[in-house]
């Protein structure tokens, strides 16, 4: 009989296995299917390839002939392997697309196209993140001619920051005015008084050159705002309102404006609010962060006057005196609750029906993809 190494080398099926062992045992089919309980007819159809090695069989085998039942499985499936028909190159392709992005959820907000074949899968992916080739790190175009990595971003991270740089290139706004920065802030302020007051926000930056969009979040992504530019000339601001409360959305603003008036390439912030906990942010090393942090807090409440504030009524804060400091800083309390949450001076369970709700406010005026609100592919 050949050697067992041929079978490992070159699958055959294991009826020819068996003739062999037969042919050494002088054995017909009869008195092999007499000895191990079975049929001529199944032991003929083994040996002729037309029938398959099945777990009892190969057990029976192993008792007939003195070699592991392993043996006799392991040929079986090496040879019905070797004739199986299956595109793995297209399967490997999947995986490799599986693994580079959350293609079952782009897919059903509409972000890329549904379709099983690789080759198109892999085109949509490639037009959606501007790129000839995926075989390398993907890099987001923050500026004319400059592009960055995103190696600290998940892959439904990285596909949420490219859909809310897809939805700010799509938009018109007008020039974009560095000078008059200042000014667009003390109106953004304004709007914190009242939560409907944020549907104007949309346009009041669009008015100085800055695009805002609203993205839902994906599965796992921890986005709160990232600040990007298209040129050097058309600042983005997106966010995703994760967290539905009125202090984080207009701390998350205020953070994005600052890095838009400090010219920061890109900021993509994570894990800025919490829906318990508040607004989280506490140690940064990033000093353009830390800049950002210092200018969001102080644009909406003057530290001088939240510690004066604090100084004042501390440790005990009542609705009513809340209120009185909100109405005198013109600002809504909700901000002011926020504010003494992430101080650690308030309780994260006092005063939360202050923390009015404005998703609904902001995205029925902003570009806003998520919440039943979908922008085709191709629209974009």
């Amino acid at each position: 009989m050949p050697s067992t190494a041929l079978f490992d080398n070159s699958p055959v099926h294991p009826g020819k296995i068996l003739g062999w062992k037969l042919e050494e045992k002088g054995w017909s089919f009869e008195e092999l299917a007499a000895i191990i309980g079975s049929t001529r007819q199944t032991i003929y159809l083994i040996v002729t390839g037309k029938g398959n090695i099945s777990p009892e069989m190969a057990a029976k085998l192993s008792a007939a002939f003195g070699n592991p039942a392993e043996e006799w499985l392991k040929w079986d499936n090496l040879y019905r392997l070797s004739i199986t028909e299956t595109d793995v190159a297209g399967v490997g392709t999947m995986a490799r697309l599986y693994e580079l992005a959350p293609v079952r959820e782009m897919q059903k907000r509409g972000w890329v196209k549904l379709t099983a074949d690789p080759s198109e899968l892999q085109a949509e992916l490639q037009k959606f993140y501007g790129t000839d080739s995926l075989d390398s790190d993907i890099k987001f175009p923050v500026a004319t001619l400059r592009t960055v990595s995103l190696p600290f971003l998940n892959v439904a991270e990285k596909a949420w920051c490219f859909r809310a740089r897809q939805l700010a290139a799509s938009m018109l706004v007008a020039p974009f005015a560095p000078a008059r920065l200042g000014e667009a802030e003390r109106k953004l302020r304004q709007l914190a008084a009242y939560p409907k007051e944020a549907r104007h926000l949309p346009k009041i930056l669009s008015d100085y050159g800055i695009r805002f969009v609203v993205i839902e979040p994906l599965a796992g992504v921890k986005i709160d705002g990232a600040a990007f530019w298209l040129s050097e000339t058309e600042p983005a601001i997106a966010v995703s309102l994760r967290h539905d409360r009125i202090d984080g959305f207009w701390y998350t603003v205020m953070h994005e404006f600052a890095h838009i008036r400090a010219k920061d390439a890109l900021s993509v912030d994570t894990d800025l609010i919490d829906d318990t906990e508040g607004i989280t942010v506490t140690l940064v090393e990033d000093e353009a962060e830390k800049l950002a942090n210092l200018r969001a807090s102080d644009s909406l409440i003057p530290q001088a006057e939240m510690g004066s504030f604090i100084s004042r009524v501390g440790p005990y804060y009542s609705r009513e005196r809340v209120i009185q400091f909100a109405h005198k800083m013109k600002i809504h309390p909700g901000i002011i609750v926020g504010q003494l949450q992430h101080k650690k001076e308030l309780g994260y369970s006092a005063l939360r029906d202050l923390l009015a709700k404005v998703r609904d406010s902001v995205t029925g005026t902003a570009l806003t993809d998520g919440w039943n609100q979908t922008i085709a592919p191709g629209s974009v």
